[in-house]
Order: C-alpha cells, then sequence, then structure tokens
C-alpha cells in the first residue's frame, strides 16, 4: 500500500520526536533513534520537515523493488558520520551513568553501548553496515583507554569510522505486521532506558553521583577548546535558561527545576570537593601556584615511588596512584562557580 504525504506530515506534527511517521513509513531503526533521543533534540524533527517528501518516495520505492542494489556501495555521508559519534557518545554517557557499577563496565558495557548506538545509526534508512566489524572496533579501542569516561569519544569515533568502511544497502525483506515490529522496537527502548530508570529510582544518590561525574567529565574534555566548553555548559543549561526566560528570573515555583538548579550546584561542589581532597593528598594550601603543585608532585612521586619501596609495595602503589590522580585534577584548569549559571 503506498505511503501518502499528507498522513506523514500529519503523523510528523503530532508524534514527531516520537518517530511516528518513520513507524508509518517502515523506518523502523529512524523511528527508535527518535525515540531514544526525543526526535534528536527536537532539532532533528524540525529539520525533517523539508525531508519528508523524500522519505515518503524512498519508502513507495522500496515497496516496489523486489531486490536490493548489490554491488552498489552507498555514498558516504558527513552527516551520518558525524551522528554516528554523537549517538556513540549519548549512549555512552546513559551507560556510564546506569551500568559504571558493573563489573568490567569499560572492557564490556561501555564499548558494546557505543557501538549499538553507531550501528543505530547506520542502520537509519535504506543503509546498514557490518553488525561485527563496528562491534570490534569498539571492543578493541575500549582497553586503551581503560577505566576513563573520556573512552567513549575514541570509541566512538573508532566504531564510526569502520560503521562508514563497511557501510551497504539494505537486504529487501517481506514486510512484517505492525505488532511485530512493534514488539521489537518496545523491546529496545525498554533495554535502553530500563537500567537508567532503574538507577534513579532505586538508587538516586548513586545515580546523581554518576550524572556529576558525567557531567564534570564531559566538560573537561573541552578545557583545551574554551569556546566549545562554553558552548556546551549553554547547551546543558539551555532548558533551564528558557524556563528562567519564561517564568521570570526569581520567584518560580516548580520543584522540577530547582532540583535541576541544585543537580548543577552538585556537579560544581563535586568538583570542589575533588580540588580540596587533591591539595590535601599534594600537602599543599588550597590556592597554590601551578609551580608549587608541580614541585609538591614531584617530591612526592620520588618518595613513594613503588620502585623505591620495595619493603611496602601496596602501601607505595596507593599512594602513588592517589598522587597522580591529584596532580591530573589540579592540572586541569578551574571553572569559576559564575560560570554555571
Amino acid at each position: 500500500m503506498a505511503k501518502g504525504l499528507l498522513v506523514t506530515y500529519a503523523l510528523w506534527a503530532v508524534g514527531g520526536p516520537a518517530g511516528l511517521h518513520h513507524l508509518y513509513l517502515g523506518r523502523d531503526s529512524h523511528a527508535l533513534l527518535w525515540m531514544l533521543t526525543l526526535g534528536g533534540g527536537g532539532l532533528g524533527w524540525l529539520l525533517e520537515f523539508w525531508k519528508l517528501p523524500s522519505f515518503v518516495a524512498q519508502a513507495n520505492r522500496a515497496q516496489g523493488q523486489r531486490q536490493s542494489p548489490r554491488g552498489v556501495t552507498p555514498p558516504l555521508s558527513p552527516i551520518r558520520f558525524a551522528a554516528q559519534v554523537i549517538v556513540g557518545i549519548y549512549f555512552g554517557l546513559v551507560a556510564l551513568i546506569s551500568l559504571s557499577s558493573m563489573v568490567n563496565f569499560y572492557i564490556v558495557a561501555l564499548p558494546l553501548a557505543v557501538g549499538l548506538g553507531v550501528l543505530l545509526v547506520a542502520a537509519v534508512g535504506n543503509q546498514t553496515s557490518d553488525f561485527k566489524n563496528t562491534l570490534g572496533a569498539a571492543f578493541l579501542t575500549s582497553p586503551i583507554f581503560y577505566g576513563r569516561p573520556i573512552a567513549i569519544l575514541p570509541i566512538s569515533v573508532a566504531a564510526s569510522i569502520i560503521a562508514q568502511k563497511h557501510r551497504r544497502y539494505k537486504a529487501s525483506v517481506a514486510s512484517e505486521p505492525l505488532s511485530v515490529r512493534l514488539y521489537r522496537l518496545g523491546l529496545a527502548y525498554l533495554a535502553f532506558t530500563g537500567p537508567l530508570a532503574y538507577s534513579a529510582l532505586c538508587n538516586t544518590a548513586a545515580t546523581l553521583n554518576y550524572v556529576a561525574e558525567t557531567f564534570g567529565s564531559l566538560l573537561n574534555w573541552f578545557n583545551f577548546f574554551p569556546l566549545l566548553g562554553h558552548l556546551m555548559e549553554l547547551f546543558l543549561l539551555l532548558p533551564y535558561r528558557i524556563w528562567r526566560l519564561l517564568m521570570g528570573d526569581p520567584g518560580f515555583n516548580s520543584s522540577y527545576f530547582q532540583e535541576w538548579e541544585k543537580l548543577y550546584e552538585f556537579v560544581q561542589s563535586f568538583q570542589d570537593e575533588k580540588r580540596q581532597l587533591a591539595y590535601q593528598v599534594l600537602g599543599l594550601p588550597e590556592g597554590a601556584t601551578n609551580e608549587e603543585i608541580h614541585q609538591s608532585y614531584r617530591e612526592l612521586v620520588k618518595v613513594w615511588h613503588p620502585d623505591h619501596n620495595l619493603d611496602q609495595t601496596d602501601e607505595a602503589q596507593r599512594h602513588f596512584l592517589e598522587i597522580q590522580a591529584a596532580y591530573e585534577v589540579l592540572s586541569q584548569p578551574r571553572k569559576h562557580r559564575g560560570s554555571w549559571r
């Protein structure tokens, strides 16, 4: 049955961020992507307004084709590649918040989550990519950055490169009943949101801690690019700023946004607490200069290096790691509290 453009526009207007129009057109991967990202943060949903005629034409053309093109590689798309990297990072951040307490998280759960995010974007429309090679790239990259949240970025980039290298058109398959498609989408949606909902409802304090660490790590990625870091902060605070613009500066009584503001305050206080502990580890007062930090670090490393403490290796190893972590924290530029507002 041919798909109608007017019906597509109506579904786009009514349930676009939930992917209803993509579900109608048989673009299940695109529908799932929109369900998990609320229409690409709303921006992707709005930009689709001009693309809906081509989506409808593609859906009707696919119904008339019995075989998919063989031996033909889809054209390289920088937009699809960028979307793969972004969604891979998004999936990785969600996994970091909800699953980081798992054993071997950085070896199994993180690369799997990032790889699945990349593959989801690769499967949008009439294209797909190689499942094994894409996940293989994610799993091979993960150990290189073991234990560091920044691993999300290189894992996503590596998986996206391999996904683009092995891109191909989807094979033609017989249409499935709507109930089967909805069942599959429902399972995928629950697999994504279930762990996050469980962490938020049953382990709220730990989840807030993971969110703070994740936001802090995300912003620390941009330390060497102040403009990008400022733009990221603006993006994270955008809904809060819009609400204050609409409701007025002081005196609004929405408990939801009061809690949101507390979350950002918690992120800042978490970063401040880390710096205070780092000063204590290095035996320095707060506000010590970079030269004093570097000098204390070098002296303590010499004292507690495991090779110089063979009679107390375990204790020396613990102190050595604490000193390394403290120096890394104090080496990062400090964000002023006003920058969060």
